[in-house]
């Protein structure tokens, strides 16, 4: 019977005979006779083909060798160690990452014999702001004139921080007082070891001139009556004390706070800085924009010396009709050791920041665990600006040797050194300790806020202010200046990420870096004008809780129509 290839749907179909173990021949499908065992249209096959034939045929039947696989891998491999020498080690050169090293030095050295020889017209400082839109803002706060209900209690705060961080702890605390309809008590200045100024409220501000413009708004007053301090023993740390979580609603302080300055007629909150949020209601932002842009005005020492200070650098200014800049340099010791960034001091600088670092805070940066990268701090634009840094960036915006710079700083790092480079671009530079005499100086020498205040009001009257880091000074600065001049803050805010890469580029020319600080400069123009957005802070962005918007056109109509009655007359 003839074996059926297809297969059937019954259990009867035989199975395939099983293949013989050896066989001369093969046989052909189709075909049922034998054949040589070559056949007829295959060509014989070549020596190394029968050599892999046998070979495979040895692996499969005898399945054994494969045990003797890893001694010969061992093998072959002993053999080729044999082979090489490893007296040489190969060098695997690290390449950082662009911008993660300071070579600033190496670039200005490289771009100085260009810069010098550049004659483009030096008319930045008159042609720096073009970014208008045809709209102006102009400050629209306006005190009340009615009288105050009775107070529901007097509320104590300590205002904790530097200058500026304390200037938000007075204005918040004016807004929460007017909010609870409470008395506010003068803030408190809380001493601190880094800021090492005792300076009270009337030494730094106009105390009179405050509590009087905030009259109709909220009361103020420079002590509790005695009366009330008998129940605590005339000592203030027997009040009771709130301790607030930073950034609360003003919701809060109606719900939590009211209800215990009702019972005790007096509360304390300390500390009191960053203790509200940005965001609030019309009214309490109002409370704000008058303690901010109006009610707070410097001492009559500070603001006398600081007009003085302005008045020379205008002088010195003469040819450029005035105008000068101001720059906030943030490249004090203290703030080079936090930064946890690496310059080019070598040893001697390693030594002094190890220092710096376990003087001002202790254990905090040598903690187990703790891993600082200075290269991903510089990329992320967190470095401070060395001086030769803000130099060449000022000049490859446009501003030459002929701007006169105003300094605002504190005691630089290796100050001879790290400064030489920036006199070089900017011969005309000028600090308070060279526009006063060390007795005009002498009154706020010792006094670190009484000085910044001082840099505060030169800054605010520049033409153009830099800022070069961050923080309080010319967060506050921002909103002032633009509450001075129409909504335009007039201030250049570097990208510090994209400088960090421009400034590590070893291939960039003259041209080209001038190129990229002139499209930065252009960015901080357009960014002059903005408007405030959620948990953005009136105290920088003061547009338009505390300024209104008016066309030029309407400017210029409202001017016209002021005029009239005078022509008439």
């Amino acid at each position: 019977m003839a074996y059926n290839r297809l297969p059937s749907s019954g259990h009867n179909s035989p199975s395939p005979p099983a293949s013989p173990h050896r066989s001369p021949t093969r046989l052909r499908h189709g075909s049922r006779s034998k054949v040589g065992r070559f056949t007829s249209g295959q060509p014989p096959r070549t020596l190394a083909q029968q050599l892999a034939w046998v070979l495979l045929s040895v692996f499969l039947r005898r399945q054994g060798i494969f045990l003797f696989a890893p001694l010969l891998y061992i093998s072959g491999m002993l053999f080729y160690m044999g082979t090489v020498s490893f007296d040489v080690v190969p060098v695997i050169k690290h390449r950082h990452v662009p911008g993660s090293v300071y070579r600033s030095p190496q670039l200005y050295a490289k771009l100085r014999p260009e810069m010098d020889a550049d004659k483009s017209p030096a008319d930045a400082i008159s042609t720096i702001w073009k970014h208008s839109k045809g709209r102006e803002w102009r400050p629209c706060t306006n005190k009340s004139s009615g009288g105050l209900p009775e107070s529901n209690g007097y509320i104590y705060v300590e205002a904790n921080g530097g200058l500026n961080q304390q200037r938000t702890s007075i204005c918040n605390a004016v807004a929460v007082a007017g909010y609870l309809n409470a008395t506010l008590v003068v803030p408190n200045f809380h001493y601190h070891s880094i800021w090492r100024d005792r300076s009270k409220f009337k030494d730094i501000y106009d105390e009179d001139y405050f509590v009087n413009f905030l009259q109709n708004d909220v009361r103020i007053v420079d002590k509790i009556p005695g009366y009330i301090m008998e129940r605590f023993d005339h000592n203030m740390s027997n009040v009771y004390n709130f301790r607030i979580k930073a950034w609360s609603p003003i919701e809060y302080y109606k719900d939590a706070v009211l209800p215990k300055l009702l019972e005790e007629k007096v509360i304390r909150i300390s500390p009191f800085a960053n203790r509200l949020s940005f965001d609030a209601p019309p009214a309490v932002q109002r409370l704000r924009c008058l303690a901010n842009y109006e009610a707070l005005r410097f001492s009559d020492p500070i603001l006398t010396m600081g007009e003085t200070l302005v008045a020379r650098m205008k002088e010195r200014s003469a040819n450029n009709s005035g105008k000068y800049v101001s720059v906030h340099l943030r490249f004090e010791e203290d703030m080079v050791a936090f930064s946890c960034c690496i310059f080019d001091g070598g040893n001697k600088e390693k030594e002094d920041m190890d220092a710096a670092r376990e003087k001002g805070w202790r254990g905090k940066f040598t903690k187990p665990g703790r891993v600082i990268l200075p290269g991903a701090i510089r990329l992320d634009g967190k470095c401070p600006l060395t001086p030769l840094e803000v130099g060449l960036m000022l000049r490859g915006m446009g501003f030459d040797k002929s701007t006169s710079i105003y300094l605002a700083s504190g005691a630089i790092y290796d100050a001879e050194r790290h400064m030489a480079p920036l006199f070089e671009m900017f011969p005309l530079l000028q600090t308070k300790e060279m526009l006063a005499s060390p007795e005009e100086l002498a009154p706020f020498k010792n006094y670190s806020s009484r000085m910044a205040a001082i840099d505060y009001t030169v800054c605010l009257h520049s033409e153009v202010f830099v800022t070069t880091q961050g923080g309080n000074f010319p967060h506050f600065l921002l909103g002032h200046r633009r509450y001075l001049y129409g909504g335009h803050s007039q201030t250049i805010r570097p990208d510090k990420r994209k400088l960090a890469v421009i400034f590590d580029n070893p291939t960039i020319g003259w041209k080209g870096f001038k190129r990229n600080m002139l499209n930065m400069r252009a960015h901080s123009d357009s960014k002059g004008f903005e408007l405030k957005r959620r948990n953005d802070s009136i105290y920088s962005v003061p547009c338009p809780d505390c300024m209104c918007c008016v066309s030029k056109q309407e400017d210029s109509r409202s001017a016209i129509l002021t005029r009239q009655p005078e022509k008439q007359n």
